[in-house]
């Protein structure tokens, strides 16, 4: 039981910072250029990735993760 558990948590957070990596290094960083074409707030997308976006992403997938260990608890009989 506590194997599947941790495997799945294991999984939530290759995934979740996956997602992180992909929007603060790739984003911010690797396709910068390209997203530059574009404008959120006047800015270019790839500089408010870099400067911003990777924070305000960060922030959601805590949240996320939180309510998807919140489910595995309560599936697993684990919860306060």
């Amino acid at each position: 039981m506590k194997e599947k558990y941790w495997k799945k948590n294991i999984i939530y957070l290759r995934i979740l910072l996956s997602v992180w990596f992909i929007s603060s290094f790739g984003f911010g960083i690797l396709f910068a250029e390209s997203l530059n074409n574009f404008y959120l707030g006047g800015f270019p997308l790839g500089f408010w990735f870099a400067q911003q976006g990777s924070i305000y992403i960060f922030v959601i997938l805590i949240f996320i993760y939180v309510y998807l260990m919140n489910k595995l608890d309560k599936k697993h009989n684990l919860e306060e």
